[in-house]
């Protein structure tokens, strides 16, 4: 692998230092979970493994910037390239013993998401891709195999993901959703990057949130992408749209079913 090579063997230590600290930490029964301002949970294990991978990161990349959830933002240098951190995508989960959390890290380039890597220690299970490298998962770097989104392309043939409705009904496009829940195949809540990754192992066929942060996003896109799938926002530009603090939405798919999801969606409705 060329291009980007050191930097993905980079992302990979940082995915082995991050499960570390988050699967010992994961069903302890002295973990600390304290509300943020937005009142969504954080724990320790959050927190330590953001410090952790800061820590790699002003070592090894030291003239790139940061974005992490939980400690904020480090301007990027002269180089423009910045690496993006969601300690613990699933915090909810992993406080209520869920194995359904990871650590997301991105690295974007010109604001542009040109690597992902996604580790998921309780579920034994990795992936990662950079730009015009391909996709892989697996249990660890060395075993990975090429992942490939699926080739469905009639919705009612299709598996539907979702993070939850209320977002959609916030976001005023409940009507649309519930119209593709009734025509898909299957539809099935499975939330946070899991949708994501099990559309570009091919398992699933679409994945839509509402509104997200990028650090929610930004290690899912190459992964998607270099799988052969599609991601944009609602308004069909590529995800992910806006900058650092700004809202983010989502529709991810395997590339055949994406106009017929962007169009099912289409513009809110009155609330």
């Amino acid at each position: 692998m060329t291009g980007y090579a050191a930097d993905l063997a980079l992302a990979h230590r940082l995915a082995d230092a991050a499960d570390t600290i988050s699967a010992a930490r994961f069903r302890a029964l002295d973990l600390r979970v304290e509300s943020k301002p937005d009142l969504t949970p954080v724990s320790d294990a959050d927190t330590a493994v953001e410090r952790e991978i800061r820590a790699l990161l002003a070592e090894h990349r030291p003239d790139d910037g940061l974005l992490g959830e939980e400690y904020g933002e480090q301007p990027a240098g002269p180089n423009g390239r910045r690496w993006i951190v969601d300690p613990i995508d699933g915090t909810k989960n992993f406080v209520r013993g869920v194995p359904v959390w990871a650590t997301l890290i991105a690295l974007l380039e010109a604001d542009r998401p040109v690597l992902g890597l996604v580790s998921a220690p309780a579920l034994g299970r990795r992936w990662w891709a950079a730009r015009g490298a391909g996709a892989y998962a697996g249990p660890d770097r060395e075993h990975g195999e090429p992942i490939r989104v699926s080739a469905v392309r009639e919705l009612a043939d299709a598996s539907f993901c979702y993070s939850s409705l209320t977002g959609w009904a916030a976001a005023g496009r409940l009507d649309g959703m519930l119209g593709i829940m009734r025509d898909a195949w299957r539809s099935r809540a499975y939330g946070d990057f899991y949708g994501y990754v099990l559309l570009a192992e091919g398992a699933l066929d679409v994945m839509v949130e509402p509104e997200l942060s990028l650090w929610d996003v930004a290690a899912l896109v190459p992964i998607v992408t270099e799988a052969g799938g599609t991601i944009t926002d609602l308004a069909g530009r590529p995800a992910p749209v806006g900058g650092a603090s700004g809202a983010h939405s989502a529709v991810a798919s395997n590339g055949a079913l994406h106009a017929d999801i962007l169009r099912r969606l289409g513009r809110p409705t009155a609330r």
